[in-house]
């Protein structure tokens, strides 16, 4: 039988329905209810085909199974377990429950900075947790990210709060999002800072790298901050109508113990979706004319041959 490349995902990663396929299995949240020894004989499993090659009584079914509960918990650079509200697959309960209470506790000035500085400490360990091991986030760019984005966060929500008190009840109640969204906009970009000052590596369609980038950096990092931004868009944005409406109609007056129940169970739903789906929007190899890379670059891969007239390069996440 021919060896299964499991080093790649299991679905055409040029197509978006291959991409959510592979992001509906990475952040699927069940992978979190497998057990220690479940994750341990994955790992056995993955690390043994990739050494022999050989499925020894398994299926194909198997292995990707196995491969794909690995991915879910192990580090792909160090091969260590991850800390588990850093892994993929936490994303969707842990933000459920985040931006659940965000939405309700958006009034008062001690509820907002709360909120956000959990958000943003959550945010700092799951950037933590999935660094690269190639090119590892340092402890003063991580504090420094920290900072800034909390600050960002707070300073746009507690500033709009004031400005929006005048303002329809539905205004206040986007704030939230506004605040994530401007947080994102600083957080993504100084994680990855050095990137942006040493640039990424290009490569042609075999692999061959011709040099490193800025601009493919900058592009790779504009497109994580719009994923960040839409996987947001839908949790919250669509439950802050929905509770103005409640709100209009009387229900939350009569049941207002309803409002965080019903804001984080509509944030779980909207987030199990977006997150895959908006993970996907862009591929995880991304590519980018020659004709838009730094002049010196272009120069050098015009130099070979058989010089390309795109180059390809790893977005991250």
């Amino acid at each position: 039988m021919e060896r299964i490349n499991i080093d790649e995902p299991r679905w055409d990663q040029s197509t978006y329905q291959g991409r959510a396929n592979h992001f509906f299995t990475t952040t699927n949240p069940l992978n979190l209810l497998c057990s220690d020894e479940e994750l341990d004989k994955a790992k056995e499993i993955v690390v043994k085909y990739r050494k022999e090659g050989q499925l020894n009584g398994l299926t194909i079914g198997d292995l990707w199974k196995a491969k794909h509960v690995y991915d879910s918990a192990f580090h792909p650079d160090t091969g260590e377990k991850m800390l588990i509200i850093g892994r993929m697959s936490a994303q969707v309960p842990c933000n459920m429950f985040i931006t659940g209470c965000m939405m309700t506790f958006y009034r008062t000035t001690p509820a907002v900075v709360f909120w956000q500085w959990i958000n943003q400490s959550f945010n700092a360990i799951v950037n933590y947790t999935n660094r690269s091991g190639n090119s590892p986030i340092t402890n003063q760019q991580l504090g420094t990210s920290y900072a800034l984005a909390t600050s960002g966060a707070l300073v746009t929500a507690l500033g709009l709060n004031s400005l929006t008190k005048s303002m329809s009840p539905i205004i206040g109640r986007l704030v939230p999002f506004a605040a994530v969204a401007a947080a994102n906009c600083v957080n993504i970009p100084l994680m990855r800072m050095h990137e942006i000052q040493k640039g990424i590596a290009v490569s042609d369609e075999n692999g061959n790298v011709l040099g490193e980038s800025s601009i493919a950096a900058k592009w790779g990092i504009t497109q994580v901050v719009l994923s960040r931004i839409g996987m947001a868009s839908p949790g919250m944005v669509l439950p802050p109508l929905l509770m103005n409406y409640l709100d209009r109609k009387g229900f939350l007056k009569r049941f207002p113990w309803s409002a965080a129940p019903i804001q984080v169970t509509l944030c779980g739903v909207l987030l199990t979706f977006a997150t895959p789906m908006c993970c996907a929007l862009f591929p995880q190899k991304a590519s980018i004319s020659v004709d838009s890379l730094e002049p010196e670059l272009q120069a050098k891969i015009r130099q070979s041959p058989t010089a390309p007239s795109v180059v390809y390069y790893n977005k991250g996440l």
